[in-house]
């Protein structure tokens, strides 16, 4: 069990039936009044977000989430297949379940699936991955103003936008969880 006043950022919580992770907190002291606990949380399993007030002394289930390391394999059109390193077991997921979670992650990449009691709810792939530019238009020379950026397509088929200086074959490192072009690699 843990109480409203133990809340911490990325603590994981049982509450209406439904696994929340706290986003944000804040202890409030008010003046007049009793102290309460200002949140922003997050359910696991369907992603939203909602702001919500606590007393302290209030407890809820304390709730462990699994994170396993497995390895992209393939997909077969309506599945999705992981592997697991260490007992080469497969798990089959759905579109449903990955959303645009594989938007950067190629065959063979390690992705870690996040599980609550045995049901897999979410795939995150690693922060940074290195992507081949397999489609962009041609900079231009004397371009070189800065942040000025063009839709480049990678490997995988996702778009982003990149500098006017790279080219169709170049390999660049991008950040998964922002979707942006980090450097040349």
């Amino acid at each position: 069990m843990i109480s409203a006043g133990e809340f911490r950022n990325g603590v994981t919580f049982e509450m209406d039936g439904n696994v929340f992770r706290i986003v944000e907190f804040q202890h409030v002291k008010p003046g007049k009044g009793a102290a309460f606990v200002r949140t922003k949380i997050k359910n696991v399993i369907s992603g939203g977000v909602i702001e919500k007030t606590f007393n302290p002394t209030e407890k809820f289930e304390k709730a462990h989430i699994d994170r396993r390391e497995m390895q992209y394999l393939y997909n077969d059109g309506e599945l999705f297949y992981f592997m697991d390193p260490e007992t080469f077991d497969q798990t089959p997921l759905g579109e449903d379940t990955l959303g645009d979670a594989l938007k950067f992650v190629k065959e063979n990449d390690s992705v870690t699936i996040l599980s609550y009691k045995g049901n897999v709810f979410a795939v995150e792939p690693q922060n940074f991955v290195v992507l081949e530019v397999t489609e962009t238009e041609p900079g231009f020379k004397g371009d070189t103003t800065t942040n000025v950026t063009k839709p480049a397509t990678l490997e995988t088929g996702a778009e982003i936008a990149v500098p006017l200086f790279i080219d169709i074959g170049d390999k660049i490192r991008v950040d998964t969880r922002t979707g942006e072009y980090m450097e040349r690699a």
